[in-house]
Order: C-alpha cells, then sequence, then structure tokens
C-alpha cells in the first residue's frame, strides 16, 4: 500500500513561486508514474503534470512553460515547481501514483490535497 504526503502549498501573489512536494511511503510496491492533478472550487479535477519512470514529463496546456514537474534525489519523491502563478491556478493539488501492489496488482494512490492559493 502506498501513502502519499504533499506539502508546500500556501498563499501567494499573482506573479509568485512555489514549490510542491510529494513523498510515498510504505512498502511492497512499485511505482510508474507520479502526477499531480488539481482541483477548483467548483470544477473538475484536471491533470496538470505527470512524470514517468522513465522521467518524461507532460503538462496541461494551461501549465506549460510555467510548471515543472521534477523527481528528487530521494526514491518516490517528486516536485512540482510553479512560477509566474495566476489567480486561476487557485485549487488543491492532489499528488498521485500509478504502482503494482505486491500482488502486481496495478493501483493508483491519491495524497490528501495541498491547498494553493494564488491572489490577484
Amino acid at each position: 500500500q502506498v501513502q502519499l504526503g504533499e506539502s508546500g502549498g500556501g498563499l501567494v501573489q499573482a506573479g509568485g513561486a512555489l514549490r510542491l512536494s510529494c513523498a510515498a511511503s510504505g512498502s511492497g510496491f512499485t511505482i510508474f508514474h507520479m502526477g499531480w492533478d488539481r482541483q477548483a472550487p467548483g470544477k473538475q479535477r484536471e491533470l496538470v503534470a505527470v512524470i514517468t519512470s522513465g522521467g518524461s514529463t507532460n503538462y496541461a496546456d494551461s501549465v506549460k512553460g510555467r510548471f515543472t514537474m521534477s523527481r528528487g534525489n530521494a526514491k518516490n519523491t517528486v516536485y512540482l515547481q510553479m512560477i509566474s502563478l495566476k489567480p486561476e491556478d487557485t485549487a488543491v493539488y492532489y499528488c498521485k501514483a500509478n504502482y503494482l501492489n505486491s500482488g502486481f496488482k496495478p493501483l493508483d494512490a491519491w495524497g490528501q490535497g495541498t491547498l494553493v492559493t494564488v491572489s490577484s
């Protein structure tokens, strides 16, 4: 079972920057992809960024050029560097992982979320 813990959210002015962190813990799993989703008030959850086991990244069009996802030196740790933040980036950001459990069953896990608020 995978547990995901996020940190780094907060309040920032438009044009500012934040870095979100996510660390996976637990045992008996192999993580393939990790990513970030976000959900703004009154809106559906949307994919923001994903990084594959090979290190390839993909981003939503709305954040391309402003957000960068990377892996940390610690195993199963990822970051989301966000710059030039806009009020429309305000949302709860959720870390997620696609993994195989000890029985080789593919599963998904999400963290509890961290709130990012961008003021205009």
